[in-house]
C-alpha cells in the first residue's frame, strides 16, 4: 500500500460526506456514489473475510436501493499488523481490522481508537511438518516455533497450550515472523512449527508438507482475534456510517455461516486482485477442512471474553496493567445492529 494512495484516501474520507469521485479497487467502482468510500484496512487472512464480503455486498445494496444511504466501503490490503497500526495511529485510515490486544494497548496510550465489532471466531492453527514425529503438543519442547507477533492472539493460543501441558514459554524457542513467510520456513526446516491464522496453515497443509497439530476450533472455541476498529473522530463525525458498516459486517458474518454455497461465493470474491489476491483453492480449503475451521456467525461483543484476553495479555507481558473495557470498546453499534441482508 503506497503512502501517496493512503494520503489521498485520508483526504477523501476525512469527511465521509464528501462527494469526490474515487476510482480504486474494491468497493469504489460505483461512479454514482454520493460519498467517498470509507477505507477499511485489512490483511489477506480468512479472519478478515467479512470485510471483502461487506464491501462487495454494499455495492449491490446501493444499486438495489439508490434512494437509501449510499455508504461505501473500500478494502485496503496490508501485509502486516504493524502497518495497519501505523496507518490508524497516523489517521491515514480511520477503520481497519486489528488484533484485539493491540487495540487495547493503543487505547491505553491515548490513541483514539475503539473496537466496534468482532470480525470472526476461531481460525488459528499450530502446524508441524507432515514428516515430523510430533503427535502431541508436549513434543514441541525445545523446538523453534514461529508466531506473527507477541500481540497476536495466536501467541496467547500458544501460551494457553503451554499452560495446559504444564509447560512455559521457556520450554520452547519463539520467533516472530510474518505469517506469509511461515509455510516456507517450515518447509525449509527453519522452524519446527508455527502458530498463526489461516490461510497460512492451509497453504502448507494443502501443499502436502504440513499437518495441523492443534486448532482453536478444538482447543479455544470462542477464540477472538481480529476486530473492526475505528478512530473515535469517525464515531463523532458520522455515527450512521459506523453503524451501517457494523450492520453490514454482522450481516456478512451470518451470511457466511448460513451455507457452504455462500462461503464459495465469498472465496471467489476474496481471492480477486482487489482483495486478498490469493489462490482460491487455498481459501476454499480453509472453508471446508473442516467447515468450522473459522466461523463468522457469532460476532457478539462479550465483555468477559475481552477481559479474558486482557488477563492473558497481562500474563504474557504485552499489556502492562488492566485497562477498563470502556477505554478500548464501543459496543453501542453491535447492541443497535440490524444485520444487513447480503445480496450476493
Amino acid at each position: 500500500m503506497s503512502a501517496h494512495l493512503l494520503g489521498r484516501r485520508q483526504l477523501l474520507q476525512g469527511a465521509a460526506a464528501a462527494a469526490l469521485p474515487l476510482s480504486m479497487f474494491g468497493c469504489s467502482s460505483d461512479k454514482a456514489a454520493k460519498r467517498a468510500p470509507l477505507v477499511v484496512g485489512g490483511l489477506p487472512v480468512t479472519c478478515n473475510l467479512t470485510l471483502p464480503v461487506s464491501c462487495s455486498a454494499k455495492i449491490a445494496i446501493n444499486k438495489a436501493n439508490p434512494g437509501g444511504p449510499q455508504f461505501e466501503y473500500e478494502y485496503s490490503k496490508y501485509s502486516g499488523w504493524p502497518e495497519i497500526k501505523e496507518s490508524l495511529m497516523a489517521n491515514r485510515i480511520q477503520a481497519g481490522y486489528m488484533l484485539a490486544p493491540l487495540v487495547m494497548d493503543l487505547a491505553d496510550k491515548k490513541i483514539p481508537v475503539k473496537i466496534v465489532s468482532l470480525g470472526h471466531r476461531s481460525g488459528a492453527v499450530i502446524m508441524v511438518r507432515e514428516d515430523s514425529t510430533y503427535q502431541h503438543f508436549t513434543e514441541l519442547a525445545g523446538k523453534r516455533i514461529a508466531i506473527p507477533s507477541r500481540f497476536a492472539v495466536d501467541f496467547l493460543f500458544l501460551r494457553k497450550m503451554l499452560a495446559r501441558e504444564n509447560m512455559s514459554p521457556k520450554d520452547i524457542e519463539i520467533v516472530e515472523m510474518p505469517p506469509p513467510d511461515m509455510p516456507a520456513a517450515l518447509y525449509a526446516k527453519a522452524v519446527d512449527a508455527y502458530c498463526t491464522g489461516e490461510p497460512f496453515g492451509a497453504a502448507a497443509q494443502r501443499a502436502g508438507y504440513a499437518r495441523v497439530l492443534k486448532m482453536t476450533r478444538d482447543e479455544w472455541r470462542n477464540y477472538i482475534c481480529c476486530c473492526l476498529t475505528v478512530r473515535e473522530e469517525l464515531i463523532a463525525e458520522n455515527r450512521p456510517l459506523v453503524q451501517d458498516l457494523v450492520n453490514t459486517i454482522q450481516g456478512a458474518g451470518e451470511w457466511l455461516d448460513q451455507k457452504q454455497d455462500n462461503r464459495n461465493k465469498a472465496v471467489a470474491i476474496a481471492a480477486g486482485k482487489g482483495f486478498f489476491n490469493q489462490d482460491p483453492n487455498i481459501l476454499k480449503f480453509v472453508m471446508e477442512n473442516p467447515t468450522d475451521r473459522v466461523t463468522y456467525g457469532d460476532l457478539r461483543m462479550i465483555r468477559e471474553e475481552f477481559e479474558d484476553l486482557m488477563r492473558l495479555s497481562m500474563e504474557a507481558g504485552t499489556i502492562k496493567h488492566a485497562i477498563p473495557y470502556e477505554t478500548y470498546i464501543d459496543d453501542s453499534f453491535v447492541k443497535a445492529a440490524k444485520s444487513a441482508t447480503i445480496p450476493l
